[in-house]
């Protein structure tokens, strides 16, 4: 047999692991999640925060897929505040974007003024990413405050108390 034959089939066979290593590890991904008890932590918060200001409101917290992991409502909050926290959430998780921004956006480019009408989108502000760095790893929605840039404002107030716990 050919030496250089011989030294590039050896090559292969050696090198046939590792390839086989680098294709199951695109296949299977790890990703970052909330615990139910930071997301029941951070609904709590909202709901505080936006107390504070005199607004009842929802606060809906789901995970990076838009599935409800927590959520808790202020007395006095009227009931479509949950419907419309965990749509807003479901919004923002869904497009990694706040729903103030996807709201504005649609507004002004005719080619989004459809994004309303994706089933389960609620183009009102009050929908905020949950990040770890630059993943986004869930979303908050609020509802009930007397507009979406309340309901914003409270969860990014909210939001900034668990800093240090979302690194």
């Amino acid at each position: 047999m050919n030496t250089s034959f011989k030294a590039g089939a050896i090559a292969l066979l050696l090198a046939s692991p590792l390839l086989a290593t680098q294709a199951q590890a695109q296949a299977v991904l790890t990703e970052k999640t909330l615990s139910a008890a930071l997301a029941t932590q951070i609904a709590t918060a909202t709901v505080a925060a936006c107390s504070a200001k005199g607004y009842s409101v929802a606060a809906t917290v789901v995970d990076r897929s838009g599935t409800v992991r927590a959520v808790v409502r202020a007395d006095n909050a009227g009931p479509h505040t949950l419907e419309a926290s965990r749509l807003k959430a479901f919004t923002s998780a869904s497009a990694r974007n706040t729903t103030l921004a996807m709201m504005e956006g649609s507004q002004k480019n005719p080619g989004a003024a459809n994004l309303g009408q994706i089933p389960g989108f609620l183009l009102l502000g009050g929908g905020v990413p949950v990040k770890v760095g630059n993943e986004v790893v869930g979303a908050l929605g609020v509802g009930g405050a007397p507009g979406g840039h309340l309901d914003e404002q409270c969860a990014v107030a909210a939001l900034e108390q668990f800093q240090d716990q979302l690194k």
